[in-house]
């Protein structure tokens, strides 16, 4: 994990140092070229990328970009694991393989499990999909998108990985000059069956505000929300692990978290993002708090 670490960190450095792209859309596009509407737009109109729940939360933005993960996230002492925390270190690739459609490589990266039930580290399941962004008003700062994905469940049983996952998703997104506000919403069905833990499908929505305040810094503020439709008969954990994993429970136990953070922004292509996240509900599950780090290239 240190040289790979260390790999990411380079990487983001070099493409810092680059021309400057534009951020909230592409500036470089695989097939065809880049919108110029969307190079008329005004750095105070840019919205700033979800910072939290980053494996649901998708803007409607097409994009090209690399974005680096850190979440500590803090189990509650009462929880039916014990206490303790994880560490999710994540990168994200994101190509608009088109002015309109977006390649996101959304979930990967590594988990380390300090728990009263799970002491281990290992790998994350693998997912991708594609988003098709059917709305682009520059002139009203008005998009809407929607998603496909399909998760591999190689990841590693013993951070509570393994979960081969269909995601449906849908996101709207609307400026007003200084002030950005979005939208998505997730619906999630297993593909395989899980013996251990059992599936669930489940629903995720998440809001985002930001305000613009000045060239290089942002204001940023999350709501995400995590529901269970029907739980996989988990009697041993009737509850909900909200995006940590799919543990089969949860229904009748949804939780919803808020999120102040910031973006600060070294340069036009750069943004660097944390936010700390906590629940707002009182249900059972395993969200005590989080700290969410992140780093944003664009190109």
């Amino acid at each position: 994990m240190n040289l790979s670490f260390k790999t990411l960190l380079a990487v983001l450095c070099v493409a810092a140092l680059t021309p400057a792209a534009v951020s909230q859309h592409a500036g470089l596009v695989l097939f065809g070229d880049p919108n110029p509407a969307a190079a008329e737009v005004e750095p105070m109109r840019k919205a700033v990328h979800p910072v939290t729940s980053p494996y649901y939360h998708e803007d409607s933005f097409v994009t090209t970009d690399v974005r680096a993960w850190f979440l500590y996230h803090d189990f509650p002492k009462s929880s039916a694991i014990g206490g303790g925390n994880a560490k999710v270190y994540a990168l994200q690739i994101r190509a608009a393989l088109t002015e309109s459609l977006q390649f996101v490589a959304y979930k990967d990266g590594y988990t380390d499990f300090d728990s009263g039930l799970v002491k281990d580290d290992g790998w994350n399941d693998l997912a991708a999909g594609v988003k098709w962004a059917f709305l682009q008003d520059f002139e009203t700062d008005m998009h809407a998108a929607v998603g496909l994905g399909y998760q591999l469940g190689i990841g590693d049983d013993d951070v509570l990985q393994g979960d081969d996952e269909l995601r449906l998703w849908a996101s709207f997104n609307k400026g007003f000059e200084a002030l950005h506000l979005g939208g998505t919403i997730n619906l999630l069905l297993p593909t395989d069956n899980e013996e251990a833990l059992g599936d669930s499908d489940r629903l995720t929505w998440h809001l985002h505000a930001d305000y613009w305040l000045c060239e290089w810094f942002s204001a940023v503020a999350e709501v995400n929300g995590y529901v269970t439709l029907d739980d996989g008969d988990n009697a041993p954990l009737p509850f909900s692990a909200v995006d940590v994993a799919n543990i089969g429970g949860g229904e009748g136990e949804d939780v919803v978290t808020l999120a102040p953070g910031f973006e600060v922004r070294p340069a036009s292509n750069v943004g660097l993002r944390a936010a700390y996240e906590f629940p707002i509900t009182s249900n059972e599950d395993l969200f005590g708090y989080r700290w969410t780090l992140s780093a944003v290239v664009s190109f």
